[in-house]
């Protein structure tokens, strides 16, 4: 925590570096103009918004479930406290999350599933903006099937609050199918030149509810029958009295959120950004019913409470520097995350814990050149990683260190890049942009204790220099809009990447391998949009990624042995490496109808094909979701709002499964997942000036069902009853 104190301490200070003189004239907001994309009409990277609005409206538990539901992406659940974000074929660490512009993802964001979407609540956000494709050249490794920025709330002036000097919101909501009670508040006090901006939420979910009726593709499936209790340390199979509910499923989260904006004149002005999340214990569901025999493999498998802080202060000045608006940021980020098994009648509880610890700095600049919009800046980021394990016998008492995660001495990596975008009107309907970015990346991880692993070396050291960038252009007419771009990007190895030793489930152990290169991807795409911003608009984006030295978990062989004992049992071997190359195609389309002012019919469709060049010849990628999306019909007045809606999937064969394990065929019925489709109705209702209620059913069918790659079965029918107040 001193570190957190001395590092906000310093954000503080930083106030004084700015121009002493001050308007008299009415203060106006400054907005972050350096902002490394836009939506304007010289935009030609494909983005969708999800406004406050319409977060709001859908009113989901968290931020996963929202953006499962916008119908342009999909995502991944092992447990029902998670989610896992899917862009065009990608998942995890071949994609980066952003809050608030700075980076979610560090040294230790795998390639399986995650789970840290979710530490960002849903009420807090102002607006979330997914970038579709390659985003290397702005935002740097990991960047290669897309990006998702999560940009919270500002704190507000007198000028942008009517003259409010207070104002806030509560927010409340009680859900059926997990018992879900959720409590969000915020209040802002805005002054003419200083803002404040408080928020706090609680969520408690209970053990989640799957749907009773059989999905009209398959049997039933996913089902729990019976769960380990334990009793004076002894373990006990007992039956479900329910089996539609996923017995240790629920865990609780607290969100808080403080911003402060000083407006030093017109043309400056200073932010800081302090945000914390942690959870519960949460029970890491599908582990839970790993199979042993006739019982289960595991008495208990949680995640510890995963903590995120976040301290960030940012300065911004107009024509600061070579006529260049400026934005600096200074950013502090502090993860904490674990892991917590034993296996069912075994006496040892392993607890694996991860603390993480990210520095940041970035200076971004906005000119023009002629009529282009010209961005250029730098930014330096510093991660470091410890590591640690304890065995702990529940009959004896006694704690013993035990084998880690990742390396149990240094870990750390160092990366700085530059980059630059230009973007100007070629004619009055046509703008064209292109950019680039350079880096260097070094990382080191030294094993300080290599008597758990017994690996063949004992440190682990790179270098890598990196290079994206990107060109498209974009032409309007009056019913028509066509862009097309081709962009490159890049992911360089992370600690989890390269020394990693853990076992996935499934008889497989997954160990290090310090022989791995960046990965890198070519992407082209092409979007047509058919009468944009007419009464109908029909938009279709063709997309094709060329992945190279792509990293693949495929069989390895340890101190020359295939198959290895661990804690206990057998286990195959598989690493990750650099299999060759890949290819991932696609297309997506989005449908609107306005039938009249109010009401709207509106559609989403998404599929994706990918292979990747193995051993064997031609083999399914992994994390390729089978086809899915959204329609629905919505009806919106200042009194009401009404949407109602089919969310639906494809279904994925067995044989289109990837062999790395990712996939997790162990979770899915014997000839893979099955298609499905949901039928869900939502509603708001504007009471009085302060008071929204809002209300719906999701699932309305009841339908038991599970998507892609999950280890838990969805809700089954959910209704919810929400209010806010704002005053």
């Amino acid at each position: 925590m001193k570190k957190i104190y001395s590092f906000v301490a310093f954000l503080v200070t930083m106030a004084g570096f700015s121009q002493i003189a001050v308007d008299t004239t009415k203060l106006k907001e400054v907005e972050l103009r350096t902002q490394r994309y836009s939506k304007s009409n010289k935009t030609t990277q494909k983005i969708e918004s999800i406004s406050q609005k319409e977060i709001e409206l859908q009113n989901f538990q968290n931020t996963a479930d929202m953006l499962a539901n916008s119908g342009t992406l999909a995502v991944q659940k092992s447990q029902q406290g998670g989610g896992s974000p899917v862009i065009r074929g990608m998942e995890a660490n071949r994609i980066l999350l952003l809050v608030d512009g700075i980076r979610m993802n560090n040294l230790i964001f795998r390639a399986g599933h995650l789970q840290n979407v979710i530490t960002v609540d849903e009420n807090m956000l102002e607006r979330v903006d997914i970038l579709f494709g390659s985003s290397s050249t702005p935002f740097g490794s990991d960047a290669m099937g897309g990006a998702i920025n999560l940009l919270t709330k500002k704190a507000k002036l007198l000028s942008d609050t009517n003259s409010k000097f207070l104002s806030g919101n509560i927010i409340t909501r009680y859900s059926s199918s997990n018992e879900e009670k959720s409590v969000f508040g915020d209040i802002n006090f805005a002054g003419k030149k200083w803002a404040s901006l408080t928020a706090f939420s609680y969520n408690d979910f209970g053990d989640l509810r799957m749907g009773s009726h059989k999905n009209g593709k398959n049997d039933f499936f996913g089902e729990r029958p019976y769960y380990v209790e334990t009793v004076d340390n002894v373990d006990y199979l007992v039956a479900n009295p329910d089996k539609l509910i996923q017995k240790f499923s629920g865990y609780e989260q607290y969100n808080a959120m403080q911003k402060v904006v000083f407006q030093q004149n017109s043309t400056t002005q200073h932010n800081l950004n302090l945000q914390y999340s942690t959870t519960s214990d949460v029970p890491r569901y599908d582990r839970l019913t790993d199979r042993a025999g006739a019982g289960l493999k595991f008495a208990r498998w949680d995640y510890g409470p995963q903590k995120r802080i976040l301290a960030g202060y940012n300065f911004s000045k107009d024509k600061a520097f070579l006529n260049s608006d400026m934005d600096l940021g200074f950013n502090y980020q502090n993860v904490k995350e674990s892991r917590i098994s034993r296996r069912f009648n075994n006496d040892k509880t392993k607890s694996q814990v991860e603390k993480v610890n990210v520095y940041s700095f970035n200076a971004d600049f906005k000119t023009k050149i002629g009529k282009a919009d010209f961005l250029y800046g730098a930014e330096v980021f510093y991660d470091d990683l410890n590591s640690s394990a304890t065995s702990s016998n529940r009959a004896t008492g006694v704690v013993t260190p035990t084998d880690t995660r990742y390396p149990n001495g240094e870990n750390h990596t160092l990366r700085g890049d530059v980059f630059a975008t230009y973007n100007t009107n070629i004619c009055t309907n046509t703008a064209f942009n292109i950019g680039a970015r350079a880096g260097y990346v070094t990382l080191k991880s030294t094993i300080a204790d290599n008597s758990f692993f017994n690996l063949p070396f004992d440190s682990i050291e790179q270098s890598n220099f990196t290079y994206s960038g990107a060109i498209g252009i974009v032409n309007r007419t009056e019913t028509t809009k066509v862009a097309f771009n081709v962009a490159t990007a890049f992911r360089v190895p992370n600690v989890d990447d390269l020394g990693k030793l853990f076992e996935s489930g499934n008889g497989v152990l997954i160990v290090p391998n310090r022989d791995i290169k960046p990965e890198k991807s070519v992407t082209a795409d092409v979007s047509v949009t058919l009468w944009e911003g007419k009464t109908v608009e029909f938009e279709n984006t063709f997309y094709y990624t060329r992945l190279f030295d792509t990293m693949v978990t495929d069989h390895f062989l340890f101190n020359g042995q295939s198959t290895v004992d661990y804690d206990g049992e057998p286990s195959e071997v598989f690493a990750n490496q650099n299999m060759g190359k890949a290819h991932i195609e696609g297309i997506s389309s989005t449908l609107k109808i306005n039938i009249t002012k109010p009401l709207q019919f509106y559609g989403t469709f998404n599929f994706t094909h990918g292979r990747v060049d193995d051993k064997t010849g031609n083999a399914p990628l992994d994390h390729i979701p089978p086809f899915y999306g959204k329609t629905g019909l919505r009806y919106e007045n200042k009194m009401l709002n009404m949407d109602l809606y089919m969310l639906y999937s494809g279904k994925k064969d067995i044989s289109d499964y990837s062999t790395s394990g990712e996939d997790n065929p162990q979770y899915a019925p014997a000839d893979g997942m099955p298609g499905w489709q949901t039928y869900n109705f939502k509603g708001s209702v504007h009471a009085f000036k302060i008071i929204t209620i809002f209300a719906g059913i999701e699932n309305i069918l009841d339908t038991q069902y599970r998507t892609f790659a999950s280890g838990i079965n969805a809700s089954g029918r959910n209704l919810y009853l929400g209010g806010k107040f704002h005053f």
